[in-house]
């Protein structure tokens, strides 16, 4: 099966721009990351990897270009952090998108649609993601390989590991109780409007006045903070929400179980059908429990554990993440773990479900990872967040380097004296930076993706990106400096 090729597309030459530095500097970049991608084999090896896993017919051209154009989509989308639609029209318009991707034929130009691109993107599952960057790091890692993919004679050290953690929060607004009820009341009301509008009617008012009124109480809470008898207003007006998000709930239960017994009736499909009743029930099994825990906060004035909290109707595995930074004091979303290597590519990261324990329990897998992919570590540090007794043990059953900052002052003053571990600290203050460029530059802040296996598979596309990008980065300069030199 490996050994199986296929006619690469003929596409025209991108056009010459002069003047222009910054496109010249991405363009190049590009280019060297396509060389790398190919020259390496490892997007010819992962495209036959991925007929082979899922097609049961002889793999053709067709779905060769599938899966490459899977794996080129994916990589831009995390280079430009475009939405899926604003990236199809990118691609529409640049010749050098249409290049990269495959799209620039030479009868004409054919690019993906926003629904195709997030299609094929999610084709590939983190797993097999990982397993391509482990791949790619392995190549810049081998020395003949560095010398032809990046122009350097000297490969790169996967054995002194630099690590961290963060909290990548979810797109959604701040969790304030109430407002979980109009995002209840809205998505109903939707609900509701949608499966009327293909026929399947019960009697009810007309549904958007429900929203209305749920808005228009929503107002009223906000503007009771400048009320002199601000408590006594907002328990009134919560009343009032609950009497309203109760009649909405009936009638959404009515219109599923109108939905669900006679679907056929309508324009729906099957599939569609059980897209909206599982979007009802969604929101119908959380609703009891939302509505006390408002109840909880407003009527009583009590506090709810953040562990018995809901923080979003629409997203059930993010977490309460008390950070203590200045301006992030507790974010929502779920904890990053990332290690990078003395260069900067990252080798290792697991976004987490379920809320850590602690940062040090992240430690022992991650070595374990990393060593599976790119063998013995000599050194691992880290900030004091990771430091315990637990950690110094396994470092030391492992022959691992201890760089990791210890928590005790006496302690830490003892291994400043050490000229090594000064060394690596330094070297990781370099660290925070990388968690703030790929946060910022590749995931843009907060993430799209709805479902954390939606938000997993991106988090793996952009670590994909950002080694490329990386490696692409060093090969231009390297290219640069062996031109100067020979001139």
């Amino acid at each position: 099966m490996t050994n199986i090729s296929f006619q690469p597309e003929l596409s025209p030459a991108i056009p010459t721009v002069f003047g222009s530095k910054d496109y010249n500097e991405f363009r190049w970049t590009l280019e060297e990351m396509d060389r790398i991608l190919t020259e390496s084999g490892i997007e010819h090896a992962f495209i036959i990897r991925q007929i082979s896993l899922r097609e049961k017919s002889k793999p053709t051209q067709k779905r060769y270009g599938v899966y490459r154009a899977a794996l080129r989509y994916g990589i831009l989308l995390a280079i430009t952090q475009y939405s899926y639609r604003r990236l199809a029209f990118a691609v529409a318009d640049s010749n050098l998108f249409q290049w990269f991707v495959g799209a620039a034929q030479i009868d004409g130009v054919r690019p993906y649609s926003k629904s195709t691109i997030e299609r094929i993107e999610k084709l590939i599952s983190p797993e097999e993601i990982r397993e391509l960057v482990n791949k790619l790091n392995k190549a810049a890692s081998n020395s003949s390989e560095a010398r032809e993919l990046l122009y350097r004679e000297t490969a790169m050290r996967m054995d002194r590991i630099f690590a961290d953690s963060t909290c990548i929060e979810a797109n959604i607004h701040f969790p304030v109780d109430w407002v979980l009820l109009r995002d209840a009341a809205k998505t109903l009301i939707n609900a509701i409007v949608l499966i009327r509008s293909k026929g399947l009617k019960s009697r009810i008012p007309e549904p958007s006045s429900f929203l209305r009124s749920m808005n228009n109480l929503c107002i009223e809470m906000v503007n009771t903070r400048r009320k002199n008898d601000a408590m006594k207003r907002r328990k009134h007006i919560f009343r009032q929400m609950k009497k309203l998000i109760k009649i909405i709930e009936t009638h959404a239960k009515k219109y599923r179980d109108v939905l669900s017994e006679s679907w056929e009736k309508s324009d729906f499909s099957e599939a569609e059908a059980q897209v909206v009743l599982d979007r009802i029930d969604n929101i119908l099994d959380q609703l009891p429990q939302a509505v006390k825990q408002a109840h909880e906060r407003i009527i009583g004035g009590r506090a709810v554990a953040s562990s018995d909290k809901i923080l979003s109707l629409y997203e059930p595995d993010i977490h309460v993440i008390v950070r203590g930074k200045a301006g992030a004091e507790v974010e929502f979303g779920n904890s990053l773990y990332l290690a990078e290597q003395e260069d900067g590519l990252i080798v290792d990261w697991q976004l987490h479900q379920q809320k850590p324990s602690s940062d040090c329990s992240m430690v022992k897998s991650s070595i374990e990872r990393i060593e599976t992919a790119h063998g013995k570590l000599e050194s691992y540090t880290a900030d004091r967040g990771f430091d315990s007794k637990v950690v110094r043990k396994i470092l030391d059953e492992m022959e691992i380097k201890n760089g990791v900052c210890p928590r005790s002052v006496p302690m830490l003053q003892e291994r400043l004296e050490d000229e090594w571990f000064c060394q690596l600290q330094g070297r990781r203050s370099q660290t925070e930076a990388r968690i703030g460029i790929f946060k910022n530059v590749y995931l843009g802040g907060l993430l799209r993706s709805k479902g954390f296996a939606n938000r997993e598979c991106r988090i793996g596309w952009c670590v994909l990106a950002h080694n490329l990008w990386k490696l692409g980065s060093i090969a231009v300069k390297e290219k640069q400096r062996r031109s100067r030199k020979a001139s």
